[in-house]
């Protein structure tokens, strides 16, 4: 018992030892796969970790939040090529996704966020980044549009991409393409969800089912779609499907 005693969660630790700004930022961190202990990769940010214990930091996000590498890597699973398109980022926060599309060729970005803030200093300071803050995306004016948009994503919490998609597709381009990353959590009943956590795969194909439907009566075409590499910070498996206005074939 003392030796238990004696240590701390490693997301605290992370925290306490300055490697994340907050103990949030230290869980995404962990669960990102860059964090080990003993030589060995940790996933879990409650695992007990003693001051003994040798911790290192690897393979840094190249990005400014985790999200940039969950795009990032269905990028390359969906063969998607962003060189030369100017995007809309829906739910853009701290930008993960908004960087990953500058790095991976977009001239430019539109990032959308209903907060203030949030978006990362680096990503404010870019000449290719459109700030717009404070804009429920339900409601939005494609007036802060000044391009055609061929590319959008959206990353939303807390509502439904039923509320979302239709303006997503009232925003881009004639031949413009969607990546909507589906979130069950927030596509169920408050009933079919056990503290926060889509754990049941068919209610979780549920979710994923009713939001292809939503985007197929909006004239949307389904290209492709893929799970997350990486899972939400609360445990979600979120799922990625590519849309477009019409058949477009690579």
């Amino acid at each position: 018992m003392k030796k238990k005693k004696n240590k701390k969660r490693l997301d605290v630790l992370l925290f306490e030892k300055g490697f994340a700004e907050t103990r949030t930022k230290a869980q995404a961190f962990i669960m990102s796969g860059n964090i080990f202990v003993n030589n060995q990769i940790q996933y879990r940010p409650g695992t007990l970790v003693g001051k003994e214990d040798s911790i290192e930091v690897r393979n840094a996000n190249p990005y400014v939040s985790r999200g940039g590498l969950k795009l990032e890597s269905v990028l390359e699973t969906l063969a998607i090529d962003l060189e030369g398109y100017i995007c809309l980022d829906i739910g853009a926060s701290t930008g993960g996704f908004t960087d990953c599309m500058l790095q991976k060729g977009a001239i430019k970005v539109y990032a959308v966020d209903v907060g203030a803030g949030q978006l990362h200093y680096r990503l404010r300071q870019d000449k290719r980044v459109v700030n717009i803050e404070n804009v429920n995306f339900r409601y939005f004016d494609n007036s802060f549009l000044k391009d055609n948009i061929d590319f959008t994503t959206i990353d939303v919490s807390f509502i439904s991409l039923d509320k979302i998609l239709p303006v997503a597709y009232r925003s881009i381009s004639k031949n413009g393409f969607v990546l909507a990353m589906i979130k069950p959590q927030f596509e169920l009943e408050a009933s079919e969800i056990k503290k926060g956590v889509v754990r049941d795969k068919k209610l979780r194909q549920k979710a994923i089912n009713k939001i292809k439907k939503v985007a197929l009566d909006l004239g949307f075409k389904i290209i492709s779609e893929a799970d997350s590499c990486l899972k939400g910070l609360r445990g979600n498996l979120e799922h990625f499907i590519f849309l477009s206005k019409k058949h477009i074939f690579f």
